[in-house]
């Protein structure tokens, strides 16, 4: 078996979608989904996704395309391509595939999938979070998860930015 053929099959194509949600639901599976940009996969990231994926049985993530990562975090984002980001993501046995966006927003997508589970990080409030409505009126969970305190993209580059300027 090559792994890296894998990992790049983790990737969903927008084409092959609903094939693979009738085959996970024909098989009773739990569906777990959360979305961001993942622009410097760390351990944050690491822990979220595990922890997320205890929820169910599949673990959908949907990604920020690069353009949807510039409209939302400016044009120095994000420092790693979309193909690459992707990659890093299906590479993590936890995450069963992974979807990208180029809304600004996962609504549509979620819409498409309607998971069983939605998640979020802890500084979300559940009213406030994309697609909250479309999950509960399926009679699906909405849940927040608390995020590894000092763990983010952005303090990452700015350490790495701090290093860079001494």
């Amino acid at each position: 078996m090559e792994y890296l053929e894998v990992i790049k099959g983790k990737i969903i194509k927008d084409e092959n979608l609903e094939s693979l949600l009738t085959y996970w639901r024909l098989k009773d599976n739990r569906i777990v989904f959360t979305n961001g940009c993942f622009d410097l996969l760390h351990r944050g990231h690491v822990e979220y996704l595990s922890t997320t994926a205890s929820l169910g049985d599949i673990l959908v993530v949907g990604m920020n395309s690069d353009r949807s990562v510039k409209r939302i975090k400016g044009n120095n984002r994000p420092v790693q391509d979309e193909y690459s980001r992707a990659l890093l993501l299906a590479s993590l046995k936890q995450v069963t595939g992974v979807c990208l966006f180029d809304e600004d927003t996962p609504y549509n997508l979620i819409n498409r999938i309607k998971p069983d589970v939605l998640v979020k990080g802890g500084d979300y409030k559940v009213e406030d979070i994309v697609g909250a409505d479309i999950v509960q009126s399926n009679g699906g969970k909405v849940v927040t998860i608390d995020f590894v305190e000092g763990y983010s993209t952005s303090a990452l580059i700015k350490k790495i930015q701090n290093t860079s300027h001494k």
